[in-house]
Formats: C-alpha cells, structure tokens, sequence
C-alpha cells in the first residue's frame, strides 16, 4: 500500500471529522462507548485523537437520542473544544453517517467517518488517510488478511478459496470528499441499501477510494475480547491518556 507524501508548505484541507456512537452494544452486553479504557471512556478517548489532530477542524459525535446530554457533558466538562454537535443516529449505519455528514460546515472539504468504538488510531494514521483523501477524493486505511478465507454456500460447505494477496480489512477513519460523501449517503438512505461501510457508498456512485496502510492495534471493540485486547494495548503504550483523570 502506498503512502501519500506530504508537501512542503502545504496547507492541509479543512477536514471534519464524524464519529458515529449510535449502536446498540448488543454483542458487548453494556455500554462500550462509555466502558473505561485507562483512565477514560472509549469514545472519550476515540474523540481526544481528532481533537489532537492538526488536521481535523471539527468533530461531529453521532449517538443515541437518550445519551444526547451526557456525551454532550463529557465533551464540554473535558474540553473537547473541536465538537461542534452532537446528534441523534438513525436506525442504521447509513443513517446515522449521513445525519453527521449533514451537520459538518459547509466550509469542509473532506469528511471523515470513524467508528466511536475504535479508540486506538494514531496521529499518523489520521494524517495518511487525510492528505490521500486530498489527493484521490476517498481514502480508507486497510490491513492485510492473514487468515486464509474461504467461500461458503448455502448448506455451510466450503466452495471455493479466496485471493488473499489482493484481500484487505478495512478500516476506520474513512475520509471522503464531502460533496461526494453527502450525495452517496443520501443515495444510499433513499435506496434502503443494507451497506455496512461508507466506502460502499462511494463504491455505487462509482468512485474508487484509495487504500492507505493501516495499523493493527486500531480495532474495533466489539465483543468482550476485543475489549480485554484494547486495555492491553494501552497499558503496553503506557501514554499519557492511560493515566489521566477523566470526568
């Protein structure tokens, strides 16, 4: 996967950047979003790296409806300055990325969707994914597949092998032109289309999004593994985030 270079005295695009924290935890069994990771919650800690970003200008947070006030508290009570709103979700991940691409600035040239529960991306990974999304109007971080994958029919019988050379798993922040971005979403919505990401929206209005390297440790939390994986992660960084009191 080939990096973007950045350029000499080159000023970044006006990025914003939406975190959609509106699922329902249901394989978790509690609250992720708000499970404490060191010192702070997950979703806390997912925010304080767009808000350290040189290249992000603003953060939009999308959630549920009943923890509009308290994600609204915990930003402001820890000074999250860059987070402008914070919005209801929708029934499905389209709609709820498309109800934060819809509350950016006009002035953004670039929109970046993250997942809420994915706390442990790094500056630099916001950093590629932003100067190749300038460059190429979509750009995703992916890592390589190492487990073989297979294909399964019907009845649950192994059919066939896939390529795993030219296989990626994709990641968050997935960083868009924001004009594009906000009409595949709507596209997406009107359709009812069920897409699990927002590159599979850029996808059906027929715009390639380009691949930059991701990074191992930036995973999603999902289950209760997931969960024990992340704590170990950031003791082994043992940052100044693991240790710092959070409202």
């Amino acid at each position: 996967m080939r990096c973007p270079i950045k350029k000499k005295n080159d000023k970044p695009p006006v990025c914003s950047a939406v975190i959609v924290a509106a699922g329902s935890s249901q394989r978790m069994g509690t609250d992720k979003i708000m499970m404490k990771l060191g010192a702070m919650p997950v979703l806390a800690r997912t925010i304080l790296a767009f808000e350290n970003s040189e290249y992000v200008d603003e953060i939009i947070i999308v959630t549920r409806t009943e923890k509009l006030e308290e994600i609204a508290k915990m930003c402001h009570d820890n000074g999250l300055h860059k987070v402008r709103q914070v919005v209801s979700g929708g029934a499905t991940r389209m709609e709820s990325a498309l109800a934060g691409v819809s509350a950016c600035r006009h002035e953004a040239e670039l929109i970046a969707i993250h997942d809420g529960a994915r706390p442990l991306l790094t500056q630099a990974l916001i950093e590629r994914t932003v100067l190749a999304a300038r460059d190429y109007r979509a750009a995703v971080p992916a890592v390589a597949s190492t487990d073989t994958l297979k294909t399964v029919d019907e009845k649950g019988f192994i059919v066939g092998t896939v390529d795993r050379a030219s296989t990626v798993r994709v990641q968050t922040p997935q960083i868009f032109d924001a004009d594009l971005i906000k009409g595949a979403l709507t596209k997406a919505v009107e359709l009812n289309l069920p897409l699990t990401d927002d590159c599979s929206a850029m996808d059906m209005m027929g715009v390639k999004t380009f691949v930059v390297e991701g990074e191992a440790e930036n995973i999603k939390i999902t289950t209760p593994s997931d969960y024990v994986t992340a704590k170990a992660i950031v003791e082994d960084r043992n940052d100044w985030n693991a240790n710092r009191t959070w409202v």
